[in-house]
This record gives C-alpha cells, structure tokens and sequence, in this order.
C-alpha cells in the first residue's frame, strides 16, 4: 500500500483553472466515487476549498493510481499534459502526510493561521466516511491531521488575531476607499465566510449592511444578528444600485452578478464607484466586468499581497507550528510503519512474552517449591501454549489471505491485543519472590 496526494492549489494554478477542477453543484457522480473506482484506489479523500483541489489516496500500484488520478483531474480542468506538469503536484508516503497536516493546520493557505480550512477538511472527511470511501489508514491519517491542527492552535500564536479570505477583503476594501463609516455594503451568500465578512465590516464601521442568499431565510438570519437588511436573491440586480462594496462568496456553477447588471447598476447610479470583492470559487462575478469604467474587481488571487503581509507577521509562530507538523508526521509513519506484517508479529510475540513473565514472577513462590526438572517443564509448557495460541494469527499475517486486506487485518489485531499501547513496566523484584 502507498499514500498518495495529487493536487493543485493558489500557488500552482491561476483561479481560472481552480475553478474548472472545483466540484460542480448537485454533480452526479461525486468525485469521490468517480476517483474510488479508478484502477488500484484502495481510500480515498477529496478536499476542494477556494484555494486548492487535493486528491488523498491509499492505492496499490502508486505509478498507475497517480496517472490514473492525473488524466482524471486534467480531464477535468482541460488543460494539456504539459500544463499538468506545472499545474498539479504530486506528494507520496510521509511527504503527502506532512502535506496533509500542513493543510489543516493552516500553514499552506493563501492566509495563514485562517481558521476556516479544518472546518473545511473535517466536512469532507464527514462527507468520504459517509461514502465509504475511507479505511483503516486514510482514517487515521485525517483523525491525526486534526490533532495536529489542534496542537497548533494551542500550542502556538499562529491563531492569534486569527485573520481569513472574509478579513483579508475587508482590508482590501479598506484600502480602495479608507474609512467605511459612511459606505454601504451587500454580502451575496450566507455561508460561514458571509458571516465571517459581516463581522468585519461591523467592526470597522460600516454604515449600512444588506444581506442575500438563494435561501432567504438563512439571509434573514444572518441579518438579525448583525442588524442588517435582507433581501430575496431575486432583488440582487436593483439592490446593486445602492451600495458601494459587493463581497460574494456563494456556492454557484454560473456567473450571479454579469456584465449587464453591473451596466444597468452604473447607469442607475450615475456611474458612483463600485467594489465588488468575488472570494468564490467557481467566481460568482464575470471577469469582464473589471474592464468596465468606475469598476473595482477583485477576486480571491488578488488578496496575495494581504496574505504575504500576513505570512512576515506569523513567520516566529509558523515555524513552531512546523515542528509540530513534523512531530506529527513521524508519529503517525510509525504507526504506519507497524502495520508491516514483521514489526506486528515481533510486537505481538513480545506483548505475550511480558504477559508470560510477570505471571511466572508472581508465581515466583510456588515454583521454588518444584524441582529444577519441574520448572523447566512449567516453562518449556507455558511457551508451547504460546506458541499454539500465536500460531493461527502469526500465519494469517504472513500469508496475507484476509478478506478485508492485510493492511486492515494488521490494524485490527493491534487494536485487539493494544500493541500500540506503551508496554506495561516489569513488575519491581522482589528478593523473596525471585526464582533461583
């Protein structure tokens, strides 16, 4: 069995392709199960955020599963064989691993220390269980990658003053038109990021707050919390007359806000600036629309230069959060390690072995009452036993024959004799008790 990451993400594809491979509303079938039954796919994870496509797999032959994996998602994105060569990479063993906690650690986003992305990887961790497209070490893999999440947030400063995509436009907003007490604002979406950028723009003064989602009453919602407007999403074209600052973040395969209501918004509002701030992805806004007059466009590569500002302010913190990862990383390729067939039967051996030790050193009493003869033959017993007890299990192991796989056989066994658990200590001799 090999791990195996194939992806692409804010540095090595532009927006433009990202949002080609991003997964498409209600797309039957998921790409979880198209990936699934791709030849030598034993698990599989799939992670699609604003900022990255990342396809994690336990396979078999690792050569043919990655260009298996790599035709699939150029498929997908359209691009040629040699664009995949710059677009996408590929990570293998504890590489795709460290990979793995970086990413839900935050430390490989576009805004580093942003809180969203765990959120992110556990709600598709939630959605491959459910399929059933996960198994024993992928479950492991992404159960290790929240703790090391976790150890980050605690164990560091790279959360503090935690900033996201939502607080990054905010900035950029701030810098087109300076103070926002006296601007208006519309959030299309009501999703956490939505939520995320009302918070934002509360805080730094905005005067006034319109809300719109295809499902209203979420809008309605968000809009009591934050004495905001509500809006049916059917009212989005004549509200864009009103406002100065448009954040979208919604979940749509098509274009909400076009050329031509932006063109109408002009005219109605005799041309007054515009911002619209499009952090969705596939976009919610044309692209054209940013070579119209008395229009600012930006979208979600835009906001780099808020994320490198960033990135020099948490750099002390980052590099701890890196020895964690690493940490992290070797703790979870030795457990990896231990479901080698060899490592399991030594393991097992050894664990029986202590068992039958501190048994004979409290028996230590009644064996000196036996003969030298007698207590080599309660010896020469006990490892018989032994021996015939390991027998059945130790050559399913080398044999490999198990239904469900060996891998899974290997992880079960350990599980039920607590292998990965620390060894109990020696019992402390006794001079009374000691055989002699």
């Amino acid at each position: 069995m090999n791990i195996l990451l194939v992806g692409s993400n804010h540095k090595t594809a532009p927006l433009e392709v990202r949002e080609r491979l991003a997964p498409k509303e209600e797309e039957t079938p998921h790409p979880l199960i198209t990936v699934k039954n791709l030849p030598f796919i034993r698990e599989v994870f799939f992670l699609s955020t604003c900022n990255r496509i990342e396809v994690l797999s336990v396979v078999e032959e690792a050569e043919t599963a990655e260009r298996e994996i790599k035709d699939w998602l150029r498929n997908r994105g359209g691009f040629s064989l040699h664009q995949a060569e710059r677009y996408l990479y590929t990570y293998t063993g504890e590489e795709a691993i460290r990979h793995l906690f970086r990413v839900a650690a935050s430390l490989d986003s576009l805004i580093v220390g942003e809180p969203q992305i765990l959120g992110q990887v556990k709600d598709a961790y939630r959605q491959a269980t459910e399929m059933g497209t996960t198994g024993t070490i992928l479950n492991r893999a992404l159960h290790s990658s929240f703790r090391t999440a976790k150890r980050v947030r605690t164990e560091t400063g790279l959360a503090n003053h935690a900033v996201s995509v939502s607080y990054a436009a905010v900035e950029l907003a701030k810098k087109v038109f300076g103070k926002l007490e006296k601007k208006s604002a519309l959030l299309v979406g009501a999703g956490e990021m939505a939520e995320l950028a009302a918070r934002h723009l509360i805080k730094n003064g905005l005067s006034r707050l319109i809300l719109t989602n295809r499902t209203l009453s979420r809008a309605q919602e968000l809009a009591v919390v934050f004495g905001a407007r509500a809006i049916p999403f059917q009212e989005l074209t004549s509200v864009l007359t009103e406002v100065d600052i448009v954040i979208s973040s919604t979940g749509a395969s098509n274009y909400v806000i076009t050329t031509n209501m932006i063109t109408d918004a002009l005219r109605r509002r005799r041309n007054r600036l515009i911002l619209i701030i499009d952090i969705a992805v596939p976009r919610d806004a044309d692209p054209e629309i940013g070579k119209m007059d008395n229009v600012y466009l930006f979208d979600i590569d835009d906001l780099q230069d808020i994320a490198d500002e960033n990135m020099n302010m948490r750099q002390v913190e980052a590099q701890k959060a890196e020895l964690i990862v690493e940490e992290e990383t070797v703790r979870f390729m030795s457990w990896l390690k231990s479901l080698e067939t060899v490592p399991t039967i030594i393991d097992l051996r050894e664990k029986v072995e202590h068992i039958m030790a501190q048994e004979m050193e409290r028996a230590g009493a009644w064996l000196r009452s036996l003969s030298e003869t007698d207590r080599k033959e309660v010896a020469i017993l006990m490892q018989s036993v032994i021996k015939k007890i390991l027998h059945d299990p130790i050559t399913v192991l080398k044999e490999g024959h198990t239904e469900g796989g060996e891998i899974d056989f290997v992880a079960a066994l350990r599980r039920f004799f607590k292998l990965d658990e620390k060894p109990i200590p020696p019992p402390r001799e006794r001079k009374d008790d000691a055989l002699s």
